[in-house]
């Protein structure tokens, strides 16, 4: 029952995003608005609700590895500037971690919060990893990672549009860099070669993330213990 009342919602949710287009008719978003309350009327447990959308979930991993497809595609403008999307790829990772968890520090939050925010601009499978590593509350992280995705798919095109930024390569790595597949999604709706450098972004950042959450983690606690 879950899992048709999800597909009918967002396909509902995508046809009115592209019949009204508004960067505020996101079809995640929607769909958030609108299963959420029904959820809560009828008083059904979450347990239940996630119980019945396990294939949704499981489908969630095989459609990040889809983005691959859109990536070849654009494989000789990844050759031509791959030192400008690992230089971009590792310094918004640095600062995604950095930011977030330096706030947190420095905002008295205890150490287990500081873990779940670490990752929140990484595709939710990867944050949700890092955060049980490093000993954090994945459900938290899952949910910054959410919360990330959508303010970057509602907000980045405007912003783009307003500061005249028009480079594939720009929005396409920005994007993927802090809103990972949520934005990637976004992208794909507008402009498939922005979606192929921000898919290519995500997996970067992921990666980096993956590698260096650790010691940013550490640094973290070293600066709780010197404040």
């Amino acid at each position: 029952m879950w899992v048709i009342l999800t597909v009918l919602v967002f396909y509902s949710a995508r046809w009115f995003a592209k019949r009204f287009p508004h960067p505020i008719n996101n079809p995640l978003l929607l769909s958030i608005f609108i299963v959420i309350p029904i959820l809560l009327v009828l008083k059904v447990p979450y347990e239940t609700y996630y119980a019945d959308n396990a294939f949704l979930s499981y489908l969630l991993q095989p459609a990040v590895v889809a983005l691959a497809y859109p990536l070849y595609e654009q494989l000789p403008h990844i050759r031509e500037n791959w030192k400008i999307i690992l230089l971009a790829c590792s310094v918004g990772s640095l600062f995604s971690m950095f930011s977030g968890a330096f706030l947190a520090v420095w905002m008295g939050a205890d150490m287990q919060l500081v873990a779940s925010i670490l990752p929140k601009s990484v595709t939710t499978p990867i944050a949700m990893a890092i955060s049980t590593q490093l000993e954090g509350e994945a459900a938290i992280a899952a949910i910054l990672v959410l919360l990330a995705g959508l303010m970057g798919a509602i907000c980045a095109y405007p912003i783009y549009n307003i500061i005249g930024i028009k480079s594939s390569l720009a929005r396409g790595l920005t994007m993927g860099n802090v809103s990972h597949a949520l934005g990637t999604a976004q992208s794909a709706e507008i402009n498939p070669q922005d979606a192929a450098f921000s898919s290519l972004a995500l997996v970067i950042c992921g990666l980096i993330t993956s590698l260096l959450a650790p010691v940013a983690y550490a640094i973290m606690v070293w600066l709780n213990q010197s404040m």
